[in-house]
């Protein structure tokens, strides 16, 4: 088994994971709570990735990351090297890529907070983001939980975007999933099945997570509930 593959893969989901909580959570904000009218154009933006091929997406970014691209030209001058083919490039891409996966979460969670809770929190003088902090996101942990987990295991499993911008450079861009496509190329099934059934057994554990996560959260939330409802 190539566990640099595989563990590349971790490194990337992780990364992934950790900058669309970090990016995510105020855009999500901003999509839950905003009243302009033309916030839908972002929240297409935001969700075209769940119905453009993966070989678009990925020929876009990587024109862009290119040597004549914006994001190419821009790297180039800040580090002194491309973006393309990179490691760095391969996070670029794949935070565009799951990006959905986060932001949808928590927006359905952030929507589904009271709001007499932020009301209250307002008349108490917190701020918005105080009120982000302390009300809205420990009452959306399901959903951030979610978030992080969708977006680990969607960038675990993903193919075309990191083909296409990452190539199939061995210790570099070679993900799990593109060196499962390399040992069924070369007829190396069994070897391709360990890695297959690796990324299964993470799959499962990932999703089981979320489910655990959203029923304890639930009945603690309803033993919170009861003794009000009681009155």
């Amino acid at each position: 088994m190539n566990m640099d593959a595989l563990l590349l893969s971790l490194r990337l989901a992780l990364c992934v994971s950790a900058i669309l909580l970090a990016c995510g959570t105020p855009l999500a904000y901003w999509l839950a709570y905003s009243n302009w009218r033309g916030k839908f154009l972002l929240e297409t933006l935001v969700a075209m990735p769940l119905v453009l091929p993966p070989t678009v997406l990925g020929f876009y970014a990587l024109v862009a990351m290119g040597p004549r691209g914006p994001l190419g030209k821009l790297w180039q001058m800040l580090f002194g090297h491309g973006l393309a083919f990179t490691f760095e490039g391969l996070i670029l891409a794949s935070v565009l890529y799951s990006l959905p996966f986060a932001v949808q979460p928590l927006i359905a969670s952030f929507e589904s907070v009271d709001p007499k809770l932020l009301d209250a929190s307002f008349v108490l003088g917190a701020g918005r983001l105080r009120t982000l902090w302390r009300v809205i996101l420990p009452l959306s942990i399901p959903g951030v939980v979610t978030a992080l987990v969708l977006s680990f295991a969607h960038t675990m499993g993903e193919f075309g975007v990191a083909l296409m911008v990452g190539g199939n450079l061995a210790g570099v861009t070679r993900t799990v999933s593109i060196d499962i496509y390399d040992h069924v190329q070369s007829l190396e099934y069994t070897a391709a099945n360990r890695l297959a059934l690796v990324l299964l057994a993470i799959s499962f554990a990932v999703l089981s997570v979320v489910y655990a996560v959203n029923r304890q959260v639930g009945r603690q939330v309803g033993r919170l509930w009861t003794p009000w409802t009681a009155k």
